[in-house]
Parts: C-alpha cells; sequence; structure tokens
C-alpha cells in the first residue's frame, strides 16, 4: 500500500530578557499538536539571541516528538483485536 502526505509545520520564537520560548503547531490535516520548549540565558552568559532559539525549539520538537510518539500507541492500542478467551484444549495423548 502507497501513502503520500504532507505535514505542516509552523515554529514560532518569542525572546525576552534572556527567557527564549518557541512554540511548534503540527497541523495533519486531520489533526493538530503543539508543542512547547523554553531556555533560559544565564546572566553571567553573553547574550546569543541563536543559542536561545536552538535550545527553544528544540525542546519544542522534542516534546512535539513525544506527543507523536504517544499518540500513535494509542492509536495501536486502539486497533488491536481484543483478547478472546479460548475454550480448554482437549487433552491428547497417553491418560497416566
Amino acid at each position: 500500500m502507497n501513502h503520500t502526505a504532507e505535514w505542516k509545520v509552523r515554529l514560532y520564537l518569542f525572546e525576552e530578557e534572556g527567557t527564549t520560548k518557541a512554540r511548534v503547531v503540527l497541523d495533519t490535516g486531520n489533526a493538530s499538536l503543539t508543542g512547547q520548549g523554553t531556555a533560559h540565558r544565564n546572566p553571567a552568559d553573553r547574550d546569543v539571541p541563536e543559542i536561545g532559539d536552538e535550545l527553544a525549539a528544540g525542546r519544542a520538537l522534542h516534546d512535539l516528538a513525544g506527543q507523536l510518539v504517544e499518540a500513535a500507541t494509542q492509536d495501536i492500542e486502539g486497533m488491536e483485536a481484543p483478547v478472546r478467551e479460548q475454550a480448554p484444549r482437549p487433552a491428547v495423548g497417553w491418560a497416566v
């Protein structure tokens, strides 16, 4: 079975006073998931916004990845057929 899909991802970054926040939104066309991430700059460190962006974005993507794996796990569990109890099998072989 061949399958092709396109999912859209938007990543938003916000920086204020040494704290960078990231929000990543995944739109699958059927559902939407949002991941969050934050990075805090140590006041003693140089102000390099790109580093905060990278950390916050990575953490937001990691959060989103965990949500995707959890959603897949729930989907798999929902698809499994219920376990049917089997009738005991008749004994075979020589009686002891």
